[in-house]
């Protein structure tokens, strides 16, 4: 039986956005890495919902420091990747790469996708067309490598790309503006990408979040899923490169990029 989600936005800290979303055949209702506990109970109140899951992506203390506050006050059950186990505050339910997890009567995909982190991993509502993925892809950027090795992220993200352009990435952070700032400085004759980041900067002169955003447009003009592509790898100087090291390269620029 198919089914949809309802998925709310919550800014929280400076940047940062968690996921409250509700299966409606079920009645469950989810939280997607919650920075912090309050404004994650206080929208779930106001709209009557009772929280009963936690997702987490990795372990990060904004991804997880709302956990246990969400847990005592709901009693809900906290999902996270088996080999984070330790890293996230009180994990109910281990799951590994490949899984199928049920939620209500809608199916999330568990995917492994190291760099960020090396106990990361991504959420995929495939029939519902919504990807979580933490902080391993953003709107036209990708998430430091704080643990993971070039080969790993560029794996992880190479899984994320293979997903059908109609999935909606529901990143962790607004960071799409200074993302774009950077994507424009690589892939200068990318018409895609030049109308994406004026389009961006409009949206948020308005005051407007730019995520969820549709992966098919973040493989069109996201350099960091671009690194096996010519016009990403002539612009940093490896034409006909790795695409491992061409996402490195990339990365790195991003790193020291003011």
């Amino acid at each position: 039986m198919s089914t949809s989600l309802e998925i709310v936005r919550i800014p929280v800290l400076s940047d940062n956005y968690v996921w409250l979303m509700r299966e409606p055949q079920s009645g469950s209702v989810g939280v997607v890495d919650p920075a912090v506990a309050g404004p994650v109970l206080a929208e779930a109140d106001k709209r009557g919902w009772k929280i009963t899951h936690i997702l987490n992506t990795h372990h990060h203390g904004d991804h997880v420091g709302g956990n246990r506050e969400i847990k005592e006050a709901t009693g809900c059950t906290i999902v996270g990747l088996g080999r984070d186990k330790a890293r996230i505050p009180g994990i109910d339910v281990t799951v590994d790469d490949g899984d199928r997890y049920r939620f209500g009567e809608a199916e999330a995909e568990v995917i492994f996708v190291p760099g960020h982190t090396i106990g990361h991993c991504a959420y995929a509502f495939k029939e519902q067309r919504a990807l979580f993925c933490g902080d391993t892809l953003f709107a036209l950027g990708c998430g430091k490598m704080f643990e993971g090795t070039p080969q790993q992220f560029w794996r992880s993200l190479e899984r994320l790309r293979a997903l059908p352009d109609e999935m909606r990435v529901y990143c962790a952070h607004e960071y799409t503006q200074s993302n774009a700032r950077f994507a424009v400085t690589i892939e200068t004759d990318n018409q895609q990408l030049m109308a994406r980041s004026a389009s961006v900067n409009a949206a948020r002169a308005r005051g407007e979040a730019t995520v969820p955003s549709l992966l098919g447009e973040e493989k069109q003009t996201n350099p960091f899923l671009r690194a096996d592509q010519p016009s990403v790898q002539n612009a940093v100087g490896m034409p006909g490169g790795d695409p491992i090291q061409v996402f490195a390269e990339v990365r790195h620029r991003k790193d020291v990029f003011r």
